[in-house]
């Protein structure tokens, strides 16, 4: 299910990815072409960056694609490494829950206020937050209770 829902979330930030592109290039050709340039592109695009950047920061949680350095792993041994991993993982599942909680107060406080060109209310822009934060809680604990067996290889 969990792997489902890191497909998910690529899948839809590629898609979000594309809809900026277009919608980026549409700003430009009505600023450029028509001089006329529409008055929601800027906050469509801004929106759909959040939503892809967080979910997409979601599925980096998921996926392991994140940076990080192996040297120290390398240095501490197998059993000490999976330990240190392990208590990363639980930063991650801390952070997450505090991304999630605040997150949500962030929509609470904004929820009557809307984004003018696009008449929609400003919590729709902040609503990634809790949800990516859950999300990384949700994976980053699955890292701890099952950590990867690929992970190991970094210490042989």
């Amino acid at each position: 299910m969990r792997d489902l829902f890191s497909r998910l979330l690529i899948h839809g930030g590629s898609v979000a990815l594309v809809l900026v592109t277009g919608i980026i290039s549409w700003q430009v050709f009505g600023r450029f072409v028509l001089n006329s340039s529409p008055s929601w592109t800027e906050q469509a695009a801004l929106l759909l960056m959040i939503w892809y950047v967080m979910l997409g920061a979601a599925a980096g949680v998921k996926e392991g694609f994140h940076i990080r350095i192996a040297l120290f792993e390398q240095k501490l041994g197998r059993s000490k490494a999976a330990t240190l991993r392990r208590g990363i993982a639980l930063i991650v599942t801390l952070l997450g829950l505090a991304i999630m909680v605040y997150g949500a107060m962030l929509c609470w406080s904004f929820r009557g206020n809307s984004i003018p060109s696009l008449g929609i209310s400003r919590a729709f822009a902040y609503l990634p937050l809790p949800l990516s934060g859950a999300l990384m809680a949700m994976f980053g604990l699955d890292r701890v209770l099952h950590p990867r067996p690929d992970e190991e290889e970094v210490c042989a």
